[in-house]
């Protein structure tokens, strides 16, 4: 019989499930060595955050074939190394879904109504009507940023609700955003319109404090900001002098930039604002909801059946990793790249198999280039099983060729995104040595390995072009760790490629594309 770890509290319920198919241990608060020691008797362990799954923890588990976490985010998990071993590594990205959602509605609903001063007030003995008079969510225009499972939830309960919705998702298509209920617009428009503005959306470079002091200035004073995603997404320090100066009617914030809040001028605030301890998926039901979810994916595994959530490749044995892996790594790297330099809204994505690597199965590098296409946007809750589904639902399209005779490598792989922005089109390579290569971008030949922090520039081949931009850099503290030039002709057009150490600072994009020959310019993050 097989034989289950769990070494975090969870609920009796993903116990229950467990039992049906394994014998289970609870041991809880294990130490890194301790669990190092007795990780080789199991077939599955089952966390929440509390514990920490090394390399050497993962080396250790000889037998194991799945690791469940109780929850969304795989941190605490080493999935590069599970997957080398042909771990599955699971998560429950949709578990607590309903109960974030129903708490960005209570959020909303407790600052039109000013429910917990009101509460506080009564409980001091006070009976003071006229200090909390509210308003109504009745007609009123609600902006969602962010049309995931979580925005979709409050939009349709919100529409019930008589709200009239816009929404803002650079990722989704106008129809699905329809089928929701939602008019898709730009952000800025839904600033400047919105009665109540909602945020579900990851928090990455881009969206670090995306509302800020200039947003909030756009904003009607009437308007009232609930934050129930990520911390950092609302510049704090902007939002309290905003609400301080009536510049809006309120805010109610339940994740911060930093968690616990420390001082803060928020918590000074009166019945404008309403602070929460990060509670978006404290209900008894979700932390059901995320046992049972991932107890029933362990289950599965061990009774030989597919993960329906898994973060890395579900059911593949280790040989069959190994040989796919460099390969993957390419669709999904050449995935991340294409979806930043489209920008915007992609609506098509055409994979082109190379050379040998047109005799190959297409259908793992097809999701992991869908995968690396879509992680900007959803961040950790894509992966190869639902990469698929998730660009079908914000209504991309995926067209698969292959081309044998394109002999320019062993194998290549051609992508090409189509998006409201425009198109863009990048082909890679793997060398002898599964070193990823970039080998071309747009049409223009490049040989340049991948990095974590690139730019890119459209520019007609012509003298100086390299040393303004160099010069242009250097004075913003921009270090270029390499560069390269690719062309068709001589003083034709031409891309540039850098690869920097450090991520561009804000405002040079819009200082390079004003150098005299450059048309435009791109920044890509790995």
């Amino acid at each position: 019989m097989s034989k289950v770890l769990v070494s975090d509290p969870i609920d009796q319920a993903g116990i229950d499930i467990l039992s049906q198919v394994a014998s289970v241990d609870v041991k809880t608060g294990l130490k890194p060595e301790e669990l190092i020691e007795i990780i080789g008797e199991y077939d599955a362990l089952m966390i929440r955050s509390g514990t920490r799954v090394t390399k050497e923890i993962i080396e250790a588990g000889t037998q194991l074939k799945i690791i469940g976490r109780a929850g969304v985010g795989v941190d605490n998990v080493d999935v590069a190394a599970a997957t080398r071993k042909g771990i599955v590594v699971v998560n429950s990205p949709e578990g607590n879904t309903i109960a974030a959602a129903e708490h960005a509605l209570a959020m909303m609903m407790s600052l039109s109504r000013y429910i917990p001063d009101a509460n506080a007030s009564v409980k001091r003995g006070e009976w003071d009507r006229k200090t909390f008079i509210g308003a109504e969510v009745y007609k009123k225009t609600l902006g969602i940023v962010g049309l995931g499972k979580i925005g979709s939830h409050v939009a349709a309960v919100a529409k019930a609700m008589g709200m009239k919705l816009l929404a803002y998702d650079p990722f989704i298509s106008t129809e699905r955003a329809e089928q929701i209920g939602c008019q898709l617009v730009e952000l800025d428009l839904l600033i400047q319109q919105a009665d109540y503005i909602t945020l579900h959306i990851p928090k990455t470079s881009e969206t670090t404090h995306l509302i800020n002091t200039a947003r909030l200035a756009k904003m009607k004073p009437t308007a009232r900001i609930i934050n129930c995603a990520r911390g950092g997404i609302i510049d704090e320090e902007a939002l309290a002098v905003a609400l301080k100066e009536g510049k809006i009617a309120g805010a109610a914030l339940d994740v911060y930039e930093i968690e616990p809040l420390g001082d803060s001028l928020l918590k000074s605030l009166g019945k404008e604002v309403i602070l929460t301890p990060h509670l978006g998926a404290s209900t008894t039901e979700a932390q059901v909801n995320v046992a049972i979810d991932v107890a029933e994916q362990i289950r599965d595994v061990l009774l030989g059946l597919p993960a329906r959530s898994a973060v890395n490749i579900p059911g593949l044995s280790p040989d069959v990793i190994e040989q796919l892996k460099p390969y993957m790594q390419l669709a999904e790297t050449l995935g991340t790249l294409a979806g930043q330099l489209a920008g915007g809204r992609v609506e098509l994505l055409n994979v082109r198999l190379q050379g040998e690597l047109a005799t190959n199965k297409s259908q793992p590098l097809v999701i992991a280039a869908l995968k690396g296409l879509l992680y900007q946007a959803l961040r950790e809750r894509v992966n190869y099983v639902n990469a698929s589904i998730e660009a079908k639902e914000r209504g991309i399209r995926v067209i698969e060729t292959r081309d044998a005779s394109i002999k320019d490598y062993a194998g290549s792989l051609h992508l090409e995104a189509t998006g409201s922005l425009g198109t863009h089109a990048v082909t890679g390579a793997l060398l002898g040595d599964g070193e990823i290569r970039l080998t071309n971008l747009d049409g223009f030949p490049i040989n340049v390995p991948p990095s974590q922090h690139m730019l890119f520039t459209l520019h007609r081949d012509m003298p100086g072009i390299i040393g303004k931009l160099g010069s242009l850099l250097g004075s913003f503290n921009v270090n270029i760790a390499s560069m390269q030039v690719g062309r068709k002709i001589v003083r034709g057009d031409a891309v540039m490629v850098l690869s920097l150490d450090d991520p561009l600072p804000d405002g040079i994009l819009s200082e390079i594309t004003k150098v005299p020959g450059i048309r435009d310019a791109y920044t890509v993050t790995l």
